[in-house]
Order: C-alpha cells, then structure tokens, then sequence
C-alpha cells in the first residue's frame, strides 16, 4: 500500500447557518481545502463525501454530483460519491478515498463532509438522527439517541462509579476548548453547576450533556504521499485507518459500557501504524454525549475501563493535560453537524500537527487521533496521523 498524506484543509463555520445553502456551504469549506492544497481541477482524481441524511434534512439526494457541481468541476466530469454511515459518515468517507489511493487507484483525492440540520424543526430533525438507530427493535418504540446514550451512561454509573460531575467535567472542558476555536457554534465558558442545573434530556443527561443541532462543512484533500513534492500543501501523513461494525440496536451488544466497533477499530489502526495508546498525543473523539467521550477514552485505551470519568479531573484529558482531547470543542462546542463531524476531526488534527491551532495549540503536537461514531456504535473510524 502507498503512503497517503493530507495536503489541504478546509472548515466553515459550526452553527445555525440560516444565510447560507447546503451548496454554498459545500463550496466555502472544498474551495478553502483546495486552495491549501495547491491542487487544480485537473489535478483531482476524485470526490468522496460524506453526509448522513440531506435527504430528510434539506430535501436533497444525489449529493455527490451537487458537491461536483458547487465545487465547479462539473465539466471536468470527476467522479464523485456520496458515503453514508450515519454520525461516522464524513469519516468514512476520509477512508474510502484514502484507501482509493494506497492501493494506486488514485492519486489526489478530495474528502467532503456536510450536513445542514437547522432547515427542519427540532422534532424532525430529531426523528431523523433516529434513523441512525434501529428502526424495528429502538426508535419504533420511541427510543431516541439521548436515551440510548443514558441507558449507556446509568450503565457506566451503576458499574463503575461515574457521577454526574464526572460528566459535567467533560462538557465544562470542551466548551473551555471551544472559547479557542473560531469555527466553534459555542464559544462560551460554562461552569459546572450551569451542566449539572441544565434541562433534563434524558436522565441523567441535561442539555449540557448534548451536542447541539449544527450546520457547516468540511472539506480535505489527500494525495499520494511520492506526490506531495507537485502540490504547495502542508502535508500531514496518515499512518493508520481503522474501521469495525457492531449490531445496530444497543440491546444487542455484549456489554453497553464499552463500544466494541472503537475498540477493533483503534486495535486495527494502531497495528497499521505501529503504535500504541501512549504514543498518541492528542485525540479527537465522538463526543456528542459527554459519556460518549467517557467511554471512547477508555475504548481507545488512553485510560483502564471504568476510569474515564475521572480523567478530566485527574488533568489527563485537558489542554494542558497528559493526553488532550477535543481541542477543537468537540461535537458538544464545535457543533457536530453529522456528516461533516468526522472530515472536520482531521481537519483539526492537521492544524495542530502541522502548528496552526494558534491558542488551543499542543506544543511538540507529532500524532493525532480521530475517532468517529456512528449511532450508538454499530459504526467507527479511527484515524491516526503523523506531522511530516
């Protein structure tokens, strides 16, 4: 297999977009990753985009020649494909193309991610995250994805101890991270008594222990590591990829604490690029519950099962800690709009591997890791990444 490199970046702003369409936020976030790159039109072998549900959400499908289209390469006739994994889809969509050029199908490769999830009201787009789940056996009996993640959280305090603080810890800490990052929906601090007095969602989360409903894009290019040297982007290599399944429906796992597809793939990815958890400097993971960020902590082996939640207090998981995580807020301040979630952990990797993350940045940052969840699990991508 080639090595692969990202030689270009691109982000929108996180939020409530309401100024701007599914199309023009696609072409802000390629444009800006091209430019980077250095790469023209004509140098692109390929578009790979991940988006979970345009469809339910803006009314919009065949999404991977719109993006063609907005990016203007229409008439250069690249072949463009949309990737569908629910939450993990714009990750997905990373390894396709990645995997496209390691095995010399392709040589530059453009990544997208975009959702746009506001253009619906709170229902619906609740209804339609549900999909995610398992139609006949969860959401048919109501069940949405605050109460999955609760039952995995009540599970996680009944077994190990967690508290509530434990995951008010975990919000206060990427809305801290988020105060940084010019691209986040939320750029405000929050104390702990705000995350433990918030609005019931589904107990015992609160509405601090959500991540918020978001609009915004994406956008990468990948390129054959013997080709970086023709483009004028600041490569960052990627040196491990992983992916594994688990069942849809979260009744059906093994045990409800632990994400067995973060697992298998952080072990799959870790043995591509010889490492191990220690080596790792900082990580972007799942977070859109803080007991999602708890738990993908100890699934990827950064801490021993059941010590997650203690990991923000103990000053592991902070800025300034032994092992960061989420310095771009993460899905809970950033936004996690589902489709463009895993494109935009790679892009905040990048930054900090190659020293552009201005005040949320890691000194001596070498390797990043970027996990991504789809639903309650039954997907995951692991990334890992080295600064060239």
């Amino acid at each position: 297999m080639r090595d692969v490199a990202v030689i270009g970046i691109g982000l929108t702003k996180f939020g409530e977009l309401w100024d701007q369409s599914f199309r023009q936020l696609t072409a802000e976030a390629g444009s800006k990753a091209i430019l980077d790159s250095g790469v023209g039109g004509k140098d692109i072998d390929a578009m790979y985009v991940g988006s979970m549900s345009s469809g339910r959400f803006v009314g919009q499908e065949h999404v991977g020649a719109l993006v063609a289209d907005a990016s203007g390469f229409s008439h250069l006739h690249i072949p463009s494909t949309r990737v569908e994994g629910a939450c993990a889809s714009g990750s997905l969509a990373l390894r396709e193309g990645y995997l496209s050029i390691a095995s010399g199908v392709n040589d530059v490769v453009v990544i997208g991610g975009i959702e746009k999830m506001n253009d619906v009201g709170g229902s619906a787009a609740t209804e339609t995250l549900a999909t995610a789940a398992d139609q006949e056996w969860e959401a048919f009996f109501g069940v949405t994805f605050p109460g999955l993640y609760a039952m995995i959280a009540k599970r996680h305090m009944h077994e190990f101890k967690t508290t509530r603080e434990d995951l008010a810890r975990v919000a206060v800490k990427n809305h801290h991270n988020g105060t940084m990052n010019p691209f986040a929906q939320y750029q405000k601090e929050i104390s702990i008594d705000t995350a433990l007095n918030a609005t019931p969602v589904a107990e015992p989360l609160g509405l601090m222990d959500c991540s918020p409903v978001t609009d915004g894009a994406a956008a990468v290019v990948l390129c054959a590591a013997d080709r970086i040297g023709d483009f004028s982007g600041k490569p960052v290599k990627i040196i491990g990829s992983g992916q594994a399944s688990d069942t849809l429906s979260l009744h059906g796992r093994r045990d409800i604490t632990t994400l067995d597809a973060s697992v298998h793939a952080g072990k799959m990815a870790y043995k591509q690029a010889h490492l191990k958890p220690s080596d790792i400097n900082l990580a972007e993971v799942h977070d859109c519950f803080t007991i999602a960020e708890i738990c993908a902590i100890e699934d990827l082996g950064f801490v021993k099962k059941g010590e997650g939640g203690k990991a923000v207090e103990n000053k592991i998981t902070t800025i300034d800690g032994s092992l960061p995580v989420n310095t771009s807020g993460g899905l809970k301040s950033k936004g996690h709009p589902v489709g463009a979630t895993g494109v935009a952990q790679i892009v905040e990797i990048t930054k900090q591997l190659r020293g552009e993350a201005d005040k949320r940045q890691i000194k001596d940052a070498r390797i990043g890791l970027a996990h991504n969840v789809g639903g309650s699990g039954a997907t995951c991508v692991v990334n890992i990444l080295e600064g060239m």
